[in-house]
This record gives structure tokens, C-alpha cells and sequence, in this order.
């Protein structure tokens, strides 16, 4: 009898242990997904690395990803409404800003840098030209709180929010309540930018069996496996490393770079790799936009690198090139442009 009893006890506090884990699970849920979410999954490229783990703590949802999508376009983020997130960063350039130098905010300010473009985020530990943000998550603190760009408090963001009848029934899909608050609003932004995939331009096709180079091309890729791919190595066509690629310093910006993060003297015009991907769609190029077309940038590669004691190794010497090489290194770099990506509805103007 003794025993029977034990095992019954034994029974009874397994089930309550299941039905407390259950619970708990259940409160997780709300917390982090919200109750009936849709679950979404970030489609890796073929040949692609694995992404950083920037979803671990942030399940990807289509409910989350909407929600991201519309604050992203929403001018509510801005001081005059005039500023969202999707003013510097519009897709059709690859969410880059076309043909601005620098990027503009609130009161027809401008910024010290160019817009880059946002694709691929999740295989990114570090954001901003200097690597100032570790984390996509927070990425979105620095513009809304500038006062040069969106020029905006967090609180006067979600007061707003909470005053859009719009957005607590979102908020409710996404994360099981109602409530806005920014540890929410940063996660669903998160969500929306880690989806900008791409992986789709002529040259996947080509590494993928599905379409073939024309002969400028093909030379192109081999100038480019040559001369660029220690700092722009594919698939991703960045290894996220900080550099000074030998430009003059612009006297009236007077951008140290890297060094305003780290505070160390060898990081002094040292900027963020940018990805060569979509480049095409993406001009003027550089930290402050002083290139306006693919060939002055190879030009300057070519004759124009300034020595300092912190310019790069590998450029000390410039990159040797002809004409007929840059010219088919240019088309090479055509190949990169993701066309299907630029015009994805899932990223369009839900508005």
C-alpha cells in the first residue's frame, strides 16, 4: 500500500511539474511571440554563411514583421512626421538614399554620413560607418533620438504610438498585449530590417547553375577575385572589417571614423566595409557620399589613395588597373544588383 501511495504521489507531482512547465512556456509565449502568432523563418541563400543569432530572443513572426514594417514607414518616429525611417532608406536604392551625399533630417539638417543600404543585417555584428551599435535591435535608438535626424524621444515615440488606435491591436498580435513600449517597438523594427534579405542578382544565378557571365563579366569576376575580395569576399561582398582605404579627410565634417568609438589612435579614418551588393543601386559611395559613380571610386583605388600611418596595407600601393580592367570589373559588379529584392512587396509601403 505504502508503495502504491509513493508511486501516486510520485505520479501527482510529475503531472503538476508538466502542467507548471506548460504554463510557463505558455507565459513565455506572450512575452516573447504573443498567442497565435505565425511563426516566420529567415530563408538562408544558397552558398550564404549561417546569420548571426540575432532572432535567439526575438522568434521572428509575421505579426512581429508587419508591425515592424509599418513603424519603419511611420513619420510618427519623426519630430515633423516628415522623417521616417524609410526617407533615408527607400528601396527602389536598395533602402540606401539616392544621389545624397549625406543623409537628411528634421529641420533641413544633414547628417555627417551617407545612408547605407540595409540588406543582410542578420550576418552583421556591428552598424554604423564607425561600428558604434553592436546589435540591430538598438540600431534604431541612434537616428530616432538625433536631433539632426529624426530628432524624436523614445517616450514622445510610444506616446505617440499609443495614441494611433492603429497600433495596440498590432502590438496585441505580436507580443500577446497591448501595451507599447520600446523593448517591443525595437524588437518588431528588428524583425522587419533581419527579413531584408539578398541573395538574388545575376551572379547567385550564375553560381547557382542558372545563369551564365558575359565574357566582360566573367573577366570582371577575375580582376575582382584578384584585386577587391580580400576586403569585399563573397557571397556577402564584405568581411565587416573597419578600414582606412587612404581618403582625405573632409575638413568640414572632419570624421575620425572608427576612433570616435574606440577612442585609439590606430583607428583613425577607419570606416565599415560596406557591401558591394546592389551597388549599382546605391550611389554616391563612401562613408560621406564623396564618389559619385562606380569608376571614380575604382579611380581613386587607382591613383588617388593617401599613405597615413593607419591607411591600409593592402592599399599603401594603390590597386593597379587599365582602363579595359576597370571598365570590365564595372560590369562585373553590375552582376550584384538583386533586382527581384529592390522591388519586394513584403518590404513595400504598407500605407
Amino acid at each position: 500500500m505504502r508503495r502504491t501511495s509513493t508511486i501516486l504521489i510520485l505520479s501527482l507531482l510529475l503531472i503538476f511539474s508538466e502542467m507548471l512547465m506548460e504554463a510557463c512556456k505558455k507565459t513565455d509565449s506572450v512575452a516573447g511571440q504573443g498567442i497565435g502568432t505565425t511563426p516566420l523563418q529567415l530563408k538562408v541563400p544558397q552558398g550564404f554563411p549561417p546569420p548571426q543569432p540575432l532572432f535567439a530572443d526575438n522568434p521572428l513572426t509575421q505579426e512581429g514583421f508587419e508591425l515592424g514594417r509599418r513603424l519603419f514607414y511611420e513619420g510618427k518616429l519623426s519630430r515633423d512626421s516628415n522623417f521616417p525611417c524609410a526617407s533615408c532608406h527607400q528601396q527602389f536604392a536598395a533602402f540606401s538614399t539616392l544621389d545624397h551625399p549625406l543623409s537628411h533630417g528634421f529641420n533641413n539638417q544633414f547628417t555627417r554620413r551617407n545612408a547605407p543600404g540595409l540588406f543582410n543585417l542578420a550576418w552583421q555584428s556591428s552598424f554604423q560607418w564607425d561600428g558604434g551599435v553592436n546589435h540591430l535591435e538598438v540600431q534604431p535608438l541612434n537616428p530616432i533620438t538625433s536631433s539632426n535626424e529624426m530628432a524624436m524621444t523614445i517616450q514622445e515615440v510610444l506616446d505617440r504610438l499609443k495614441n494611433d488606435t492603429r497600433y495596440p491591436p498590432m502590438f496585441k498580435a505580436a507580443f500577446g498585449t497591448e501595451e507599447i513600449n520600446s523593448q517591443k517597438m525595437l524588437k518588431a523594427l528588428s524583425q522587419f530590417m533581419g527579413m531584408m534579405v539578398s541573395g538574388n542578382a545575376k551572379f547567385d544565378l550564375v553560381k547557382r547553375g542558372q545563369a551564365t557571365f558575359t565574357i566582360a563579366e566573367q573577366s570582371g569576376y577575375a580582376i575582382f577575385k584578384n584585386k577587391c575580395a580580400t576586403c569585399h569576399p563573397e557571397p556577402l561582398f564584405t568581411d565587416n572589417s573597419f578600414r582606412n582605404t587612404g581618403l582625405a579627410v573632409d575638413p568640414v565634417l572632419n570624421d575620425s571614423g572608427r576612433m570616435s568609438i574606440t577612442k585609439d589612435p590606430m583607428d583613425y579614418l577607419k570606416f565599415k566595409v560596406p557591401s558591394l551588393r546592389n551597388i549599382y543601386k546605391t550611389q554616391p559611395y563612401g562613408h560621406d557620399g564623396r564618389f559619385y559613380s562606380i569608376g571614380a571610386v575604382i579611380d581613386h583605388y587607382r591613383t588617388g589613395v593617401i599613405n597615413t600611418p593607419t591607411t591600409d596595407p593592402k592599399l599603401r600601393n594603390g590597386i593597379p588597373m587599365t582602363d579595359e580592367e576597370k571598365l570590365d570589373l564595372s560590369s562585373f559588379l553590375r552582376s550584384l544588383t538583386d533586382t527581384t529584392f529592390i522591388v519586394d512587396k513584403r518590404f513595400t509601403n504598407p500605407n
